[in-house]
């Protein structure tokens, strides 16, 4: 694993804006980096991120049966007492689900280690799946790439594979807060997917959706949702008042609700009590157990958190960095600290991605903190030999 600079494509932003991808800048900061690369050979994708992918998807699987089964799991993972059984009844009848992503750290040596499992509404599927294949091709085409350079990138052919196997009969909503243009643009990306693998699809605020006389979820049109792709995650849902008609709704919502039990910083103490010195997990303890007073490096994550929020860095016991926030309120685990990819650009994350049951890609983040946020940066990467 390197980090090199590449001549950037000179019409990369049109390129961008013609393709939906607005977001390539957020925040006022660039966040798509056309003229550098993350370089990887073969061996080291098929061995040290593939295959381990592969095998902590299988892992997390094997977890949810006993954690949906136990209150006292869900207690550790605050799921809400009154939507145990919409969790329970979900993984009951197999609701299938889509997609997921492992966010990993690796410096180029050893072996990946598991940082958190973003199961639920992971973004910069777009960037990874589509829009690097657009770079690869085109830094090939322009001589900048050998021939023979490839990506480890089976996502859309793969998301077109996943939403193959939903039914076609209905209606495929997608939604999501369509003002957010990264949201609306993650989604109508995947909508894409779905169409091409023959769905009629329809876009919806996810403000939008109501409920009829018979306690079905609606669009505007007051059509009957019966299956719908939301990027909006399962912590908010579970508690919103609209959530007491998830009973009634069977296998409506992707992904299903059994994934609020992975998407759950929780998971990753679990996972480490059955799996103890696995290679690719790092010892990781709920805060409030006395195990958790034995890491002097770690970080301490609260179990529902999104970019980075409230997450602090302690190194030798003493607070290194700390992001704000509003999480938190629900527990705080800790996990013993990891160091990532370094260059002068700052410090990355993989982001190993799952579709349906099948490790199949790979994308980059990177940030001048140690803990990856809201202004990372998403940096393609190439396989050279």
């Amino acid at each position: 694993m390197k980090r090199i600079a590449i001549t950037a494509r000179p019409d990369w932003r049109e390129k961008a804006r013609a393709v939906g991808f607005g977001f390539h800048e957020m925040y006022g900061e660039p966040y798509w980096v056309d003229d550098t690369a993350y370089v990887f050979s073969f061996e080291e994708i098929e061995t040290e991120i593939e295959a381990p992918s592969q095998e902590l998807h299988d892992m997390c699987m094997d977890m949810v049966g006993d954690i949906v089964t136990s209150e006292e799991m869900l207690d550790r993972l605050a799921i809400p007492h009154d939507m145990r059984d919409v969790v329970l009844r979900s993984w009951q009848r197999g609701d299938r689900h889509l997609y997921g992503r492992f966010d990993l750290a690796y410096d180029g040596s050893g072996p990946v280690k598991l940082l958190e499992y973003n199961a639920d509404t992971p973004t910069s599927i777009f960037e990874a799946a589509y829009f690097q294949y657009d770079w690869l091709t085109d830094q090939i085409l322009s001589g900048q790439l050998p021939d023979s350079a490839d990506q480890y990138n089976l996502l859309q052919e793969s998301l077109i594979e996943a939403f193959a196997q939903f039914s076609k009969e209905p209606i495929f909503h997608f939604a999501a807060a369509t003002r957010n243009e990264e949201d609306r643009g993650t989604t109508v990306y995947l909508m894409d997917c779905a169409l091409q693998a023959g769905h009629r699809v329809e876009l919806i605020d996810i403000n939008d959706i109501g409920i009829d006389a018979k306690g079905r979820y609606t669009d505007l049109q007051d059509q009957v949702i019966d299956r719908c792709f939301k990027l909006y995650p399962w912590e908010h849902m579970l508690r919103e008042p609209y959530a007491r008609q998830l009973a009634k709704s069977g296998d409506v919502f992707i992904e299903p609700a059994w994934k609020s039990v992975l998407s759950n910083k929780g998971l990753l103490p679990l996972l480490w009590q059955r799996h103890p010195n696995h290679p690719n997990l790092l010892p990781s303890f709920f805060a409030d157990t006395p195990a958790a007073t034995g890491l002097m490096d770690y970080v301490r994550k609260p179990l529902l958190s999104r970019e980075g929020e409230n997450v602090t860095i302690v190194r030798e016991g003493h607070d290194v960095i700390e992001a704000p926030g509003e999480y938190g309120e629900e527990g705080f685990i800790i996990q013993a600290y990891s160091p990532l990819f370094e260059s002068e650009a700052g410090y990355a994350v993989l982001g190993s991605w799952v579709i349906g049951d099948r490790a199949c890609g790979l994308g980059v983040r990177e940030d001048q903190s140690r803990i990856t946020a809201n202004l990372s940066r998403f940096v393609p990467h190439v396989i050279i030999d």
